[in-house]
């Protein structure tokens, strides 16, 4: 099991976000759930990020929403979260 560190802009965007859809939240909590048990779950759609974000990752939420993270041994480091527009 890895532990999950959330930056700043992480926890302020998301916070935001599950207070605008409330209906989120149960997602958002087993995607957090999936991410500290095994970041690669394939029904995260964990993929590596390339050009200015090359050495992350980008998981799922939604069909839009995007978390993009780094890993550090067995830490899941947390660094935006946001539509594909706006982590991109």
């Amino acid at each position: 099991m890895k532990r999950l560190e959330l930056e700043k802009p992480f926890r302020k965007k998301s916070k935001k976000l599950l207070q605008k859809n409330p209906t989120l939240k149960e997602t958002f909590e087993d995607l957090l759930n999936k991410l500290s048990n095994n970041p690669f779950d394939p029904t995260l759609h964990t993929h590596p990020l390339t050009g200015e974000l090359q050495g992350k990752y980008a998981c799922s939420l939604t069909h839009d929403l995007r978390i993009i993270f780094k890993l550090y041994d067995d830490i899941v480091h947390l660094l935006d979260i946001g539509s594909h527009d706006e982590v991109y």
